[in-house]
């Protein structure tokens, strides 16, 4: 049997993972009293075929039982019973964003501020963070972009290193993305903006692929910076980083950077070829975005 303890930060979108994962199989418990947990595992596991799959969502709403949960996951393990733990998180000002958005109050904000309760939340689900099986930041998610996560765990049996990686485009005239990571500049490479017949087109065209990557330089910096984020990838995944956003800019994020961008997405979505051979495939979620691509469209 695969028994998932769903979790994670209020509007991070358990409600809505826990519906994806009733439509991958699984018979889906919401807000399942702790005291009530074990029993149900033992249930579950005397249960038929058709009880195989069981996700179970616990956070702040069980109150005062929630620090009984730690116990309970002691004693599952000592019992050799086998229990994954899904945590959804998300950066505090996309949380708060939210909770405006849908003018719903946080269950520990206690007539404050919303980020007050977050913090609270935070204080509360410490422990079951750090026991996780599976951390997923849905602060840059789309909710197809989260199913796809979740199929790869649940549904493909991926191994999973709880890193999420964006590739993002932007122009340095709109400012740098403030939730960069790791940012470089491609600024160095002729601009495509001055050339006849190119300056509406944008990185996604094939007329601005051809120019941009026609120039030597590009193919030397795409090589070494792939080079340094295969490097750098491991030792994240070590350090526990789930969220990274590689930010590649130029001057007005529309030309340059959205083809350097784009490359990078897809020399990352395929493992370098000592691993094709042995069969591998990234182990970590990856997206592309370009920020700025459709800012100063002109008309002719």
């Amino acid at each position: 049997m695969r028994f998932v303890i769903l979790t994670g930060i209020s509007g991070a979108g358990k409600t809505t993972a826990l519906k994806m994962m009733e439509d991958m199989g699984y018979y889906c418990v919401d807000n399942l009293p702790i005291p009530l947990v074990e029993r149900f595992y033992e249930l579950s596991d005397n249960a038929s075929a058709e009880l195989q799959k069981v996700a179970v969502g616990i956070d702040v709403r069980n109150g005062q039982n929630l620090s009984e949960m730690q116990d309970v996951l002691m004693r599952l393990q000592a019992e050799g019973r086998k229990c994954e733990i899904l945590f959804l998180d998300s950066d505090d000002p996309v949380l708060v964003k939210r909770y405006k958005e849908t003018r719903r109050s946080h269950p520990l904000a206690q007539g404050e501020r919303v980020d007050k309760g977050i913090g609270r939340e935070r204080e509360q689900l410490r422990f079951l963070k750090e026991h996780a099986d599976y951390i997923i930041d849905t602060s840059r998610l789309l909710t197809r972009e989260l199913k796809v996560e979740l199929e790869k765990i649940f549904v493909n049996n991926k191994e999973y290193q709880n890193l999420f990686i964006t590739v993002l485009s932007f122009g340095f005239k709109y400012g740098i993305p403030a939730d960069a990571d790791l940012v470089f500049d491609v600024r160095f490479l002729p601009n495509p903006y001055y050339v006849e017949g190119l300056r509406l087109k944008n990185g996604n065209d094939s007329e601005i692929q051809d120019y941009v990557l026609q120039y030597p330089e590009a193919h030397v910096f795409l090589n070494k910076l792939e080079d340094m984020i295969r490097f750098l990838l491991p030792n994240y995944i070590a350090e526990g980083k789930n969220q990274l956003v590689i930010s590649i800019g130029c001057t007005g994020g529309k030309h340059r950077s959205v083809t350097l961008a784009n490359e990078l997405y897809q020399r990352l979505s395929k493992e370098p070829e000592q691993a094709q051979q042995h069969g591998s495939a990234p182990n970590y979620g990856l997206k592309i975005e370009h920020r700025d691509i459709l800012k100063d469209t002109q008309h002719k």
